[in-house]
């Protein structure tokens, strides 16, 4: 596999984290954990398949991803290559009328959010761009004509940050106060503009920093009370949910993105 990583023009960098290529050659499996951005994907050679249930799911030409708690199992075909969006967490929602929490744990078509003929002149123009740089700009033209707001949410913004600052350790209700809030209405204004719940995102937030923390610690034991864990079943059951091996079995094979 190879990847290459791309920042966006300034204009849209409160809404775009990066660009990813992502090429094989030979075919390979890519066992993705769940994280923080929605994603949108562009494949303009080859194919990529879900894994699921011993089925093999086609997925689509052009399609978004939204913030999910499980892992996924993609199969890449030989000669295949990608494109993907890596939305800024609240940032996807300056593009869409549909509100983020819909594409829980959902991989859909693009055009089932945008006109169809748009999808269909962004794919053939990828398709005969002479290099990646190229298709970054394609991109690039295609999501400022879809840009509905100019400023992402500001408190959302500043939530999302408190959440990642704090490693995902974060009382929801006294973070809805600091924001001056109630619990009922910030979590609503979070679910559509982020994608999912403030405490499912702080879930999220906590086991990759877990993850990205583990050899800092002593023993699994030690990542689990640094991460914020008190209770070994109660991570255990989280850890498998989150990338469907124990942690045992996971840091022992796992080889992850």
């Amino acid at each position: 596999m190879k990847m290459e990583r791309h920042l966006p023009a300034a204009v849209l960098a409160p809404f775009v984290k990066a660009y990813l290529i992502i090429e094989s050659d030979e075919g390979m499996q890519n066992n993705t954990l769940p994280d923080t951005s929605v994603i949108m994907s562009f494949r303009f050679k080859g194919t990529v398949r879900l894994i699921a249930d011993a089925n093999a799911q086609l997925l689509p030409e052009a399609g978004i991803t939204g913030l999910r708690r499980s892992a996924r199992l993609l199969k890449y075909e030989p000669d295949t290559a990608n494109l993907l969006v890596v939305f800024q967490e609240g940032g996807a929602a300056a593009f869409f009328k549909t509100p983020l929490h819909e594409l829980f744990e959902a991989q859909q078509p693009l055009d089932d959010l945008i006109r169809i003929h748009k999808i269909k002149e962004v794919e053939e123009q990828l398709r005969e761009a002479k290099d990646h740089l190229q298709r970054i700009v394609i991109i690039e033209q295609f999501l400022l004509s879809e840009l509905r707001n100019q400023r992402p949410d500001l408190m959302v913004d500043h939530a999302v940050q408190q959440i990642k600052e704090n490693s995902g350790n974060i009382k929801i209700k006294s973070l809805a106060a600091e924001l001056y809030i109630s619990q009922d209405a910030f979590e609503k204004r979070f679910r559509r503009n982020v994608g999912t719940t403030p405490k499912q995102f702080a879930a999220i937030v906590r086991l990759r920093h877990l993850l990205d923390h583990y050899g800092d610690a002593d023993n699994l034991t030690d990542a689990a009370y640094q991460a914020g864990y008190f209770d070994q079943a109660h991570f255990i059951k989280d850890f498998k949910a989150f990338t469907g091996q124990t942690p045992q079995a996971f840091f022992q094979s796992a080889v992850w993105w």
